[in-house]
């Protein structure tokens, strides 16, 4: 089924509904949509987190500890 079928088929459908039912409707509906921009968002940040090269000089500096240093080993 295309997008616009279903569009098209849920706007019929939500004609249909009494007032107190479409407004349920359309909170979910925001509801959802906060859910895509949450994740949209949340890969804009992990994309630039992902390319940035504010640590890069983590990269070189030398190992502090070793597994030898840790006490109890599990």
């Amino acid at each position: 089924m295309s997008r616009e079928t279903l569009i098209q088929d849920t706007i019929v459908r939500l004609s249909k509904l009494p007032n107190e039912k479409l407004k349920e409707v359309s909170d979910f509906a925001e509801f959802l949509l906060g859910k895509v921009e949450k994740e949209v968002f949340n890969e804009g940040i992990l994309k630039v987190a992902a390319s940035s090269t504010s640590f890069k000089f983590l990269e070189e500096e030398e190992d502090l500890y070793t597994i030898e240093d840790v006490k109890e080993k599990y």
